[in-house]
């Protein structure tokens, strides 16, 4: 008989912990109803930011949900609300609305700025748990989380709750970024950097010398294509016609097919005919996955003013290094 390790232990605690907050989740899916649509189109409707605030590990959450909302079309910001009763009220003005998050509703910090958001007009989109909560009742738009224990055994640290609170915030996010039509390119117009910045760089911006690309004609002799390629180093040569037009591609995998008549074969005689290739201004990851799915490691760039010319030659090695 096998004794159980300590290991087993954790993966067994660490599994559960991931299946409750699962289930949490999709009995969040089943319970959201027209207050969550209500508080999408006030947070379209938003001339302002939409200013969100919490305390404890709601708040951790409502920083995260602030940065979505932002990231995807929603103007947002993060108001601590115990910082928010000694001046930082001024943050809030006419034409914001207000996301609180609290899994009580009944934080006692968070009394002064459900008042102050009441006095000068601004719409409340609240989140809790407890339907008799303070702030449930004076939300405009009180969006409740389903009951569910915590993940947590002792029923005291925030798990479920957090979970359910990040995933709703995202829902909103998403929703009013698909009821904007807030497109690919807005997206990637907030992310310049990072990964996502870089997905989104056109493949222009990647190409180097592109002096010096590795072009020979039809009839050239493969002894000489083998030059060219290794010169240039990109692991292809293009194959053009006498207009400049590119009508195939070598690559080594062409040439280790062809290595019994490599040395009297013409590069006409061992190229790939119509090869894949992206247009100028092609995104990054639109060149990735086209190479992925092509299972080839370069491809060339066509100019924007004629399909047919290569103006540039991407390798998965200058992706990997601008990455």
């Amino acid at each position: 008989m096998l004794l159980k390790t300590d290991t087993d232990s954790h993966l067994h605690d660490g599994r559960l912990v991931i299946e409750q907050e699962a289930d949490a989740l999709r009995l969040l899916a089943r319970s959201i109803d027209r207050n969550f649509e209500g508080a999408v189109q006030q947070i379209m409707a938003t001339r302002g930011r939409v200013v969100v605030t919490g305390i404890g590990k709601s708040g951790h959450i409502g920083r995260k949900i602030a940065a979505t909302l932002s990231a995807t079309g929603s103007p947002a910001f993060f108001v601590h609300a115990a910082e928010a009763s000694h001046g930082d009220l001024g943050m809030i003005k006419d034409d914001d609305t207000l996301f609180i998050l609290s899994n009580s509703g009944s934080t006692s910090e968070l009394q002064a700025v459900i008042d102050y958001a009441r006095t000068i007009g601004v719409p409340i989109i609240g989140v809790a748990s407890r339907s008799e909560s303070r702030l449930m009742r004076l939300s405009n738009f009180p969006l409740l989380l389903p009951p569910f224990p915590e993940a947590c055994p002792a029923q005291m640290a925030p798990t479920s709750s957090t979970t359910m609170m990040l995933a709703l915030g995202d829902a909103l996010a998403i929703a009013a970024m698909r009821a904007r039509g807030f497109s690919r390119d807005d997206l990637a117009q907030l992310h310049p950097g990072g990964s996502i910045g870089w997905r989104n760089l056109p493949v222009d911006q990647l190409l180097r010398d592109v002096s010096s690309l590795p072009l020979v004609t039809s009839d050239a002799m493969m002894r000489d294509v083998v030059i060219e390629m290794t010169v240039v180093g990109k692991g292809v040569a293009g194959v053009v016609d006498d207009d400049g037009h590119l009508v195939g591609v070598i690559s080594d995998g062409d040439l280790r097919r062809s290595i019994d008549r490599i040395l009297i074969a013409r590069a006409g005689d061992v190229m790939t005919h119509t090869p894949r290739t992206v247009p100028s201004g092609t995104l990054v990851e639109d060149a990735m996955l086209l190479m992925q799915e092509a299972k080839i490691t370069a491809i060339f760039v066509m100019a924007s003013d004629n399909p047919r010319k290569p103006m540039g030659l991407l390798n998965i090695h200058d992706i990997a290094m601008a990455y």
